[in-house]
């Protein structure tokens, strides 16, 4: 799913955790953001533009703004109407510092938006990188329920009306968290990691057929609930049909693909009796295992097939042995 940005939008989004607050009047907000990269001008000020990057939002600080005023009038409006040509979205000022009248008319002529932070140069950047790679994450939207349990992030996926949503609920009531229900908003960070959030909108609401919408941290507390998770198993819910193949000793897992990253899958028939909250659990425990490096399917399975070699063994004459043995002791 793709979306253009914008100057405006991106404001509105990083207004909070960047402190900004727009200088002069509110123009070239429509102007299209097009890379998550932000950057200094560096030489560009001095003149040198070949090496200039477009497309990315621009930082001036102390450094910056110093250079420019030290420069004779003539030169510095040469500088600012050479800087505000170059096809870059907006620039942020931070220090908070204060600008002079020629360089906020000069950005206004160019249609050029200007924001001001009083965060320190290095703070700026250090909160604005991981919210521009947020911005431009590749992501999608997958119609199921995301929880943490145990620490690990389970997506449940099924047709509609198998029961979602209730299993996430028991999971609640058991002590463990809902991150969305019905609709989760899935983002990659990196090469493997997906994260899996609710939208703003659901605020942690869960629907219940027969009962309606329910406030889940209302009822049982903020603590079951949590703002984002990463995603680790995908757990399909299906109805229980009798000619179905299932894995019944885990040794074949399989895997799904979400935004190229491949997340373990597992399905889960639905049956009168069966005690799916438990089932999860486990599985959630069963993910940990596997991660520590403890694989229960292939340990069990390595236990038979030595067994079945020592029975073999057991069943063989003692010539039989006792020639195996010299052919296997012969080094010659």
């Amino acid at each position: 799913m793709t979306t253009t940005l914008s100057v405006g939008r991106l404001f509105d989004r990083l207004k909070d955790v960047l402190e900004l607050v727009p200088i002069g009047e509110p123009i070239g907000l429509d102007r299209p953001v097009t890379s998550p990269e932000v950057s200094s001008p560096g030489l560009v000020l001095a003149g040198y533009t070949e090496r200039f990057v477009p497309d990315r939002c621009q930082i001036l600080g102390e450094t910056e703004i110093t250079y420019i005023t030290s420069l004779e009038e003539s030169r510095r409006l040469d500088v600012l109407r050479q800087f505000f040509r170059l096809p870059f979205p907006c620039c942020f000022i931070t220090k908070g510092l204060t600008l002079s009248d020629e360089f906020v008319h000069e950005a206004a002529a160019a249609g050029m938006p200007l924001f001001r932070s009083p965060l320190k140069t290095n703070e700026f950047y250090r909160r604005i990188k991981p919210a521009m790679e947020e911005e431009f994450a590749p992501r999608t939207t997958l119609h199921g329920s995301l929880a943490d349990v145990y620490g690990v992030g389970l997506l449940l996926i099924g047709q509609s009306g198998i029961g979602k949503s209730e299993c996430v609920l028991d999971l609640v009531e058991r002590g463990h968290r809902m991150v969305a229900d019905d609709m989760v908003i899935v983002l990659k960070r990196g090469n493997d990691v997906l994260i899996g959030k609710g939208h703003e909108l659901q605020r942690h609401h869960m629907e219940i057929r027969g009962v309606g919408l329910v406030d889940i941290p209302a009822l049982f507390g903020i603590r079951a609930v949590r703002q984002q998770k990463r995603i680790e198993v995908v757990v399909e819910l299906e109805f229980w049909r009798g000619d179905a193949h299932l894995d019944r000793t885990g040794l074949d897992l399989e895997n799904t693909d979400i935004l190229g990253v491949q997340i373990p899958r597992i399905c889960v028939p639905l049956n009168p009796g069966k005690n799916i909250t438990v089932i999860l659990e486990v599985l959630a425990m069963n993910h940990l295992l596997r991660y520590a490096g403890v694989n229960p399917a292939e340990q069990f399975n390595e236990r038979l097939i030595a067994r079945m070699r020592s029975a073999t063994e057991r069943r063989r004459s003692p010539r039989e042995v006792e020639v195996r043995r010299y052919l296997q002791e012969d080094n010659e």
